[in-house]
């Protein structure tokens, strides 16, 4: 008999037998669907056939989230690999990849900071950056760090203590910048330093990242005594001076711990229901060299807040129901803390690897991580979840941060919703304005006009969906200029198939505004009223305008805009939508008036097509540096000749 579609495996016995008995029993990844062919969960497993069926036995324990879950799946997917090590890999990507809602973790945050390191490069660059790119895979990340202060405070004094590239760019075409002068540059502008030698600069930075500042100064000090011993006075100073900038970094940056034999790592969370913050505490030589910091959002059974409190259900006074909750999330706690520090460890060098890791649960496969990380690091690994002593109060201590950082992140969740609420009341909306879309034009008396689409979720930009739009209408070019008819083009433009969306059944809900808030005044907001009409979107769509000089709010149809106060909390974000989209809006117009200028010159040089153009500026970076270049120095860039480069050097000196 042939199954119906769309019903569910855990409905469907005869399917559900015949797609688990279809699964190997080998090392691998599976993925589970739902009906719409979303992926649901991504997992991995030494044995995908017994994992997999476990989540449809009957009496299985499982958390609330994947009993959730399992009610969804309706088809299964499974890639084999040699070995769980590579299935753990193979995990991660695919997860970052597809982002599968029922995976709360491994999923990039950008809360907090990282340190990169651009190994791809001859020069390799050292900065801050929020966001994991998806580049070379050579590049280096460190963190995400907690406290971006303390983090910005130690590179600033490494790049006092190491000569490092300072610029993206080089200042000047035929010479070195300041920095090198002073010394805080090795002239990778101008070759000065081969790449060789800058590698060797760069991984002694990298140690200081990597919690082996202690291991770095005692290289240095061999260093220095080799110096000083080839009467080499100059350099053995130069190094003397580094190892005490050093000393001082680690009395920044240090707090003294007990038992400075062995390096270990800590590991604790804390959650509410609605958010989990998890906290690293990265100790060596007794030291504490790094905190490292994870924010996911928890889906599941809402457990009591228990302040600093473990919930293991040591209070005789909690009910059996409440225990039962308890236990399951402490399960699932196990599993978050086993994916923090897989995802961990996978991107740290096997040098960065503790002797010793401390959990505070117990975690889902603790056997596998902790033969993984001995494999890697070629010695023995520990993974302990200790219950008293020294080890305990180093959990409780992880853990009370965990619940700091937990309490400042629910005040500033509060303060959001605090912000939504009051902008629902004033709109007299009947849900809270979760997904809030941002419009703006930006243009100079009509020439390089763009606009702008911002996407606020739940208070707080969501960057991943924001747009730029280019103006196409022809009747708006250098010279003339027309908001309301740009405006409406792009708000024609991105509901356009809205409707075909909306009633598709595997159209994304979280891609429909709750709010549409148009930068200008009645003007703009008519504009966008008449486009939505003529598509019958209105009684879908609330759309509003914010006029700039005194923050009014105008809605459709009204002469007269709100009485708000601007200062009032749900006008604030209003504010910040507007400022943003007018921010991203600038940005483009920037870029786009920039390019034209840059290249519109070169553009009427005959012979010089966008190939060329293209090696000219990558060679001498800017229009200025060509305009001065000799026929000679134009002839060096590849696929110029000397009949071109003296056309390009007449055509700048008539």
């Amino acid at each position: 008999m042939t199954a119906k579609p769309n019903i569910p495996l855990i409905k469907n016995p005869d399917r559900k037998s015949r797609i688990l008995q279809e699964i190997p029993n080998e090392p691998g990844v599976y993925l589970m669907r739902d009906a719409g062919e979303n992926i649901l969960y991504i997992g991995k497993s030494k044995k995908l056939r017994s994992r997999v069926q476990s989540y449809f036995r009957d009496g299985q324990d499982r958390s609330h989230r994947i009993a959730v879950m399992v009610t969804q799946v309706y088809e299964i997917e499974f890639i084999v690999t040699d070995s769980e090590a590579e299935a753990l890999a193979l995990e991660a990507n695919l997860i970052k990849q597809h982002q599968p809602y029922f995976n709360v973790l491994l999923k990039d945050d950008k809360k907090y900071p990282f340190l990169c390191i651009t190994w791809s490069e001859a020069y390799p660059r050292v900065f801050i950056t929020r966001k994991r790119q998806k580049g070379n895979p050579q590049d280096r990340y460190y963190g995400p760090y907690v406290d971006g202060h303390q983090l910005r405070n130690t590179l600033n004094l490494v790049k006092r203590i190491f000569p490092l590239r300072q610029r993206p760019q080089p200042l000047f075409k035929d010479r070195p910048c300041l920095n090198y002068d002073i010394g805080r540059c090795p002239g990778v502008c101008q070759g000065l330093i081969t790449p060789e030698d800058y590698h060797q600069t760069v991984q002694k930075v990298a140690m200081v990242f990597q919690g082996r500042t202690a291991e770095l100064i005692e290289n240095l000090t061999t260093l220095m005594e080799q110096a000083a011993e080839s009467m080499n006075f100059e350099q053995a100073a130069i190094i003397r001076d580094r190892i005490i900038s050093l000393k001082g970094l680690e009395v920044q940056q240090k707090v003294a711990l007990p038992d400075d034999t062995i390096s270990r790592d800590a590991v604790a969370l804390a959650t509410n229901g609605q958010y989990t913050c998890i906290q690293l505490f990265q100790i060596r030589a007794g030291q504490l060299v790094g905190r490292l910091g994870f924010v996911v959002r928890f889906s599941g059974v809402d457990i009591p807040q228990n302040n600093g409190v473990k919930p293991a259900g040591k209070s005789d006074n909690i009910s059996d129901k409440i225990s039962d909750q308890i236990s399951d999330k402490i399960a699932e706690f196990g599993e978050i803390l086993q994916q923090i520090l897989e995802e961990h460890y996978q991107g740290v060098d096997a040098v960065e690897i503790p002797r010793e890791i401390l959990v505070q649960y117990e975690l889902k496969d603790e056997d596998f991580l902790a033969s993984w990380l001995s494999d890697r690091l070629g010695r023995k690994v520990s993974i302990l979840t200790p219950q008293r002593q020294s080890k305990a109060e180093l959990i409780e201590m992880v853990e009370r941060n965990a619940y700091h950082e937990l309490h400042r992140l629910q005040k500033v969740s509060d303060r959001h919703k605090q912000e939504m609420q009051d902008l629902a009341e004033i709109l007299d909306l009947a849900d809270l304005p979760h997904r809030i879309e941002g419009y703006d034009i930006s243009h100079i008396q009509g020439s390089d006009a763009v606009a702008s689409r911002v996407v606020f979720i739940d208070g707080l930009p969501a960057k991943q969906h924001y747009r730029h739009y280019q103006i196409k209408n022809p009747e708006v070019h250098a010279g003339h200029s027309d908001d309301f008819a740009s405006m409406a083009e792009v708000i024609q433009r991105r509901f356009r198939d809205w409707n075909s969306a909306k009633n598709s059944s595997n159209s994304i809900r979280e891609d429909l505004p709750d709010l549409v808030m148009i930068d200008g005044g009645k003007g703009q907001l008519s504009a966008v009223v008449k486009v939505l009409s003529d598509l019958g979107l209105m009684a879908d769509l609330r759309v509003v305008s914010l006029a700039k000089k005194r923050e009014e709010i105008f809605l459709p149809g009204a002469s007269l805009p709100l009485k708000t106060d601007s200062e009032q909390p749900g006008v604030q974000l209003l504010r910040r939508v507007r400022d943003e989209a007018h921010r991203f809006a600038v940005s483009f117009h920037r870029q786009k008036r920039t390019n034209r200028m840059r290249r519109s010159r070169l553009d009427e040089i005959p012979g010089l097509g966008h190939h060329r153009q293209k090696q000219l500026l990558a060679y001498f970076r800017s229009v200025d540096y060509i305009r001065m270049a000799t026929p000679e120095q134009l002839a060096e860039v590849p696929g110029i000749g000397p009949v071109l480069a003296q056309e390009i050097y007449q055509y700048f000196h008539p």
